[in-house]
């Protein structure tokens, strides 16, 4: 039985050591290859006085080191921190230092650019680099008490590592995801081996994911949407093909050169996708492909449904706190398109009101996660746990139910056959003219209409109404039969007046947090100026 992250590599190594685990580029990694590589750096970082429980960072693109240095980890029982890419220095010595990361692990451009921060890490003893010499790194004037090490300085030997330091337990923190941080600082979400081996068991199972699959994997290894990709195709055998873009007709490349059966995104690269050019028959080896991270609108859908059309679609909800929480079988997207399904394997989902009793059907309530998938809470910020983290309140149970539930901040409801619809998060409600208002129904109205490519719907104070409704709109490459006239009218036959937005404007793009998400809240700031309605 898989029980660590490490074994979602050594077991499948044993049933088929000679099957492809990894595909970068040209280059192909067995899964004997790869447990051996796993194994050489759990040694290495034994030799560095790595410790369990110890946090060791990885600040690279997907690549073989990124997927090495992250298993190994587990294979010791330290615990490893992913950390996006596209970070910037200032972001990255707030991780490293917020975590009490003890080794780094990254490259040579990304090493030069933290530079100056450096001498800020006071708890950062060791940086490996993994593209540079010795000989180079001598040119990189860094804080003594750091040691700087080149990735191909080490002389790894074959010995054992069964007398290494293990985690003890399924429960023992494995992992620590940051979020994007658009409000405030990021927190460091902690997951055990049991969080992510069970969330790979899961997205596998309704995925129904085989030895035989080609995952394309596009999304960061930061992001738990992506690291579940990974580890749910490792899970099972697949072969994994790692991939960073740079434009859409990339990835529709790789889909066709590599044969990919399955892919996951988030809506701003299948809006993307859905405008690339699609060979003929390019993509007649995918059998699904998932969205998480957003809505997907209802004509995105339908034209990736047309590039793909042997492909099922799922469309998938979630929190980071708990991975995914919920799934919309394809067999019931043409049923019940607005809905985000029911709950995952391995999770139950309740909806609670206030006080902590069930909602009725069709009764919007706090979407509340619990099961085996929350994870262990915000790393060292006990307020925060404390105010997502709580036991199961009584009132939902005939009996006392002592499970950690994580409370999403979402407001969804469940129709009378059990299927969930979201409402809004509870956070960006709008409240104007005495009514509380989804921004979430507003946009679905708003990409309703073919000229709209994206919309965002946010509050702006208002001394009249408490609070405005502002339409933030990127329209489509035809823009012209698009106005702020043929807006209101949709909005005016499709929505109620106190929903029809005061103000509507036009955007070339919308800014995304690392994770690739909408910034709603960097939008309500820049746009949040006070106005008075005569």
């Amino acid at each position: 039985m898989t029980t660590f992250v490490h074994e979602l590599i050594s077991h499948s190594a044993q049933r088929s050591p000679d099957a492809t685990a990894l595909q970068i580029k040209n280059s192909q990694f067995s899964y004997a290859q790869l447990n051996e590589k796993v194994n050489q750096l759990a040694l290495t970082y034994s030799s560095l006085a790595i410790m369990q429980g110890d946090r060791i960072g990885i600040y690279l693109a997907k690549n073989l080191e990124n997927v090495q240095s992250m298993f190994a980890c587990s294979v010791i029982g330290a615990v490893f921190v992913p950390i996006n890419p596209v970070l910037k220095a200032p972001q990255v010595q707030y991780i490293v230092n917020n975590c009490q990361v003890k080794l780094l692990i990254t490259n040579r451009a990304r090493l030069t650019a933290m530079v100056p921060s450096l001498g800020l890490c006071t708890e950062l003893k060791t940086i490996i680099v993994v593209d540079a010499s010795e000989q180079e790194l001598q040119s990189i004037v860094y804080p003594p008490s750091i040691n700087i090490l080149s990735w191909q300085s080490f002389n790894y030997q074959k010995k054992s590592v069964n007398a290494l330091p293990k985690a003890r337990s399924s429960d023992d923190l494995a992992a620590i995801l940051y979020t994007s941080g658009s409000t405030g600082l990021p927190k460091g979400i902690m997951l055990s081996h049991k969080n992510i081996v069970l969330g790979a068991k899961s997205v596998g199972q309704y995925l129904q994911l085989t030895a035989d699959d080609n995952i394309l994997a596009v999304l960061p290894l930061s992001f738990d949407y992506g690291l579940n990709q990974l580890t749910s195709c490792l899970l099972v055998g697949a072969r994994c093909v790692l991939l960073d873009y740079l434009l859409a007709n990339d990835v529709v490349k790789a889909i066709s050169q590599y044969g990919i059966t399955g892919l996951a995104a988030v809506p701003p690269l299948w809006t993307q996708l859905s405008k690339a050019a699609w060979p003929d028959n390019c993509a007649s080896s995918i059998r699904y492909f998932t969205n998480s991270g957003g809505v997907l609108p209802l004509s995105t859908l339908a034209s990736l449904r047309q590039n793909m059309p042997q492909a099922k679609p799922y469309l998938m909800y979630g929190l980071t706190e708990a991975f995914r929480s919920s799934f919309l079988s394809p067999e019931e997207i043409d049923n019940r398109p607005n809905s985000i399904g029911k709950a995952i394997p391995h999770a139950e989902i309740l909806i609670l009101r206030e006080d902590g009793s069930s909602c009725d059907d069709n009764e919007v309530g706090e979407l509340v996660h619990i099961g085996p998938l929350v994870t262990l809470g915000y790393w060292q910020n006990l307020s925060a746990t404390t105010e997502r983290f709580k036991n199961t309140p009584r009132q939902a149970f005939n009996v006392n139910n002592t499970e950690l539930a994580v409370f999403s901040g979402d407001f969804v409801k469940r129709d009378a056959d059990g299927f969930l619809y979201f409402v809004s998060r509870k956070d960006t409600m709008i409240k104007t003219s005495g009514y509380r208002v989804s921004p979430t129904e507003i946009e679905s109205v708003l990409l309703g209409l073919p000229q709209v490519s994206e919309a965002v719907v946010i509050p702006r104070p208002s001394v009249e109404l408490g609070q405005l409704i502002i339409a933030l709109i990127v329209s489509t490459s035809n823009e012209q039969a698009l106005t702020k006239k043929s807006i209101l009218k949709q909005c005016q036959l499709n929505l109620p007046n106190y929903m029809v937005p005061k103000e509507i404007i036009f955007l070339s793009e919308l800014p995304r947090n690392a994770n690739g998400k909408v910034d709603s809240k960097r939008l309500e700031m820049q746009y949040s100026q006070t106005i008075n309605i005569n």
